[in-house]
């Protein structure tokens, strides 16, 4: 009785330390010696319970070898389990088999302990302390190690699996913010570089501030993009930027209204780069500004309540066909949404969604 509930005792805080929000935190970043420290755990354990069983039927110094002979065969018992017949049969699903050969081993193990132990450590029984004592013992030590070797081949399985699927979500995530980050037009920077160098012929001050505004968000797009966090007003500036570079391609006719205040504030508070300008650029794709008149492009931006507030609204083009790249998506809402889902997991609200008056309105809040 002692026995089963020192093993019952063990299966529970293996179940406690595989399911413990504590394990699962430190297996984000330890997984691989968490996995090991099991093993080292549950042996330790069936050492300590080996021994004092064991020291029902031998002395000082054969209880010491019994020991060392039952978990060095233990311990092949049990990687055996482990290493072979989880991944061979379980994880093949072959559970017939798995129950099968997992049962073979049981009974070929105790059968081995059983007609060994008793003739090398010459175990004498009697009335008080019997050979059904002993098999008891023997076939529920071998039927523990089986279990637990079975179970935390499975589970293995299953962390190695969610560790893969983070890998490959943390992956997919890099993935996102890479096209973020090249999601810049390029039909739009060919436009300007030739716009650039057809003014480049009669030389003005519209020639050198396309110049400074295009070399502007091209450091923005190679330096500040590969960072994990940038400022607003390092987000807000390559705004600027492709505002400016808008304004001078259409000679200043374009309604964009974007001003930038409150610069202190703005360089304290730090957000996942080309999130805003990537709504932005959307903004611009789809509103028809120097294409259709009456466009207009209006940014709002506000910090209040420990919240930063960041609307768009924009008209609608009426003529999708006068659209540059009218058939190109690009990423749209849906990569901007996985970013702040990464960086702030229900902190932060996202609406995008078409308004009165042919109007389309985006809205994101983030709590900070």
């Amino acid at each position: 009785m002692f026995f089963i509930i020192n093993i019952v005792f063990i299966l529970l805080v293996f179940r406690i330390l595989l399911n413990g929000k504590v394990l699962k935190r430190l297996m984000e970043y330890h997984w691989g010696f968490l996995l090991k420290f099991q093993h080292v755990l549950f042996f330790l354990l069936f050492f300590i319970i080996t021994f004092f069983t064991e020291n029902y039927f031998l002395d000082v110094p054969e209880l010491i070898w019994s020991v060392l002979f039952v978990i060095i065969f233990n311990i092949g018992i049990y990687y055996l389990v482990y290493f072979y017949l989880v991944p061979r049969f379980y994880l093949s699903n072959k559970y017939p088999e798995f129950i099968l050969y997992a049962f073979i081993c049981f009974l070929v193990s105790s059968l081995f302990r059983i007609l060994l132990e008793p003739a090398v450590f010459n175990m004498e029984f009697n009335e008080t302390l019997s050979n059904t004592k002993f098999l008891y013992n023997v076939y529920t030590a071998q039927g523990i190690v089986i279990l637990v070797a079975s179970f935390l081949g499975i589970t293995k399985d299953k962390f190695l699996i969610e560790q893969d699927f983070k890998e490959l979500g943390e992956e997919k995530d890099q993935l996102y913010l890479a096209l973020l980050k090249s999601k810049l037009n390029p039909h739009f920077l060919l436009n300007t570089l030739n716009n650039i160098y057809s003014k480049s012929f009669n030389p003005s001050e519209n020639t050198s501030e396309s110049i400074l505004q295009l070399s502007r968000l091209l450091q923005y797009v190679i330096y500040d993009t590969n960072k994990e966090k940038i400022t607003l007003m390092q987000e807000f500036s390559s705004i600027k930027s492709l505002i400016g570079l808008y304004q001078l391609k259409y000679h200043n006719v374009l309604d964009i209204d974007f001003d930038i205040d409150d610069e202190d504030i703005l360089e304290l508070i730090e957000i996942p780069p080309s999130v805003c300008l990537t709504l932005f650029e959307n903004a611009l794709k789809h509103s028809a500004v120097g294409i259709e008149a009456n466009s207009f492009i209006k940014v709002n931006y506000k910090i209040q309540d420990q919240e930063f507030v960041f609307e768009i609204k924009n008209s609608v083009a009426q003529n999708k066909n006068l659209m540059e790249n009218s058939n190109d998506n690009g990423l749209g809402n849906e990569a901007v949404i996985s970013i702040l889902e990464k960086y702030y997991p229900e902190r932060f609200t996202f609406i995008s969604k078409a308004t009165e008056n042919n109007t389309y309105e985006t809205l994101l809040k983030i709590k900070l």
